[in-house]
């Protein structure tokens, strides 16, 4: 299978490979300098990167990571009342508050990359199965495919919080594949997550395609290497 090739199907991530959020740098930025003056530091800096430094160690943990995106509310809110307690805020409804807008405002900002709904029709009408792999809760998973209507462009939908195991969990691909009625040689993995969308679906012989929204290449450091990258689903036509 190469690039060159229509596929049977295509297996898509959805969070940042169909829709588009942003750098949550920035939400996070705006958030924090709309609270400062209400927690009591120095400066919307010293707030941002004790936030930052909960946030990197919180998703650094596999487990942690597994458990904190079923319920990324709860997640939020305790990454921010931590980042509280390390500056020595003791204000745990304010933390709920800043955890909530932050995502109120990055949600709000979620839309269907350019250029991606037109791809998924141009595979769907030269006959290509297409599935979405998704992980996180089924709440809000499943609101955001509802909202921007993504349910008739795909012949499988599957969401960690339904299925029971998310990505890169073997079982996940296969049960997909089973779905689409497609083998491993004969399928694309479409995703912007190297670990759990590339390497994933790698380890079965899947053709893989990295998703580099944010332009910046592939790590040096970097034990995966995708099959093809691009910087948007749109180049795959």
């Amino acid at each position: 299978m190469t690039a060159d090739v229509l596929p049977a199907a295509i297996v898509f991530d959805l969070d940042d490979t169909i829709l588009a959020y942003g750098e949550p740098e920035e939400c996070w930025r705006t958030v924090c300098d709309r609270f400062v003056s209400r927690v009591g530091v120095s400066s919307v800096e010293e707030l941002l990167d004790a936030i930052n430094g909960v946030r990197e160690w919180y998703w650094s943990d596999l487990e942690r990571h597994r458990q904190g995106r079923l319920v990324l509310s709860d997640a939020r809110r305790r990454i921010v009342a931590m980042a509280f307690s390390r500056l020595g805020i003791d204000a745990r409804e304010v933390a709920i508050e800043l955890a909530d807008a932050y995502a109120e405002m990055r949600e709000g900002r979620a839309h269907p990359f350019p250029g991606v709904l037109d791809t998924l029709k141009h595979f769907r009408n030269r006959g290509v199965r297409l599935g979405l792999v998704t992980n996180g809760g089924s709440e809000m998973q499943r609101g955001k495919i509802e909202r921007f209507g993504l349910v008739p462009y795909f012949d499988c939908i599957l969401i960690e919080g339904e299925f029971g195991a998310g990505k890169p969990d073997e079982r996940v691909f296969l049960h997909t594949l089973e779905q689409l009625g497609a083998s491993t040689s004969d399928t694309w993995m479409v995703g912007d997550d190297l670990q759990r969308d590339i390497a994933g679906a790698q380890a079965l012989g899947m053709f893989t395609i990295w998703v580099d929204w944010r332009g910046g290449g592939l790590p040096e450091s970097s034990p995966i290497h995708p099959d093809r990258i691009v910087r948007s689903v749109a180049d795959l036509r």
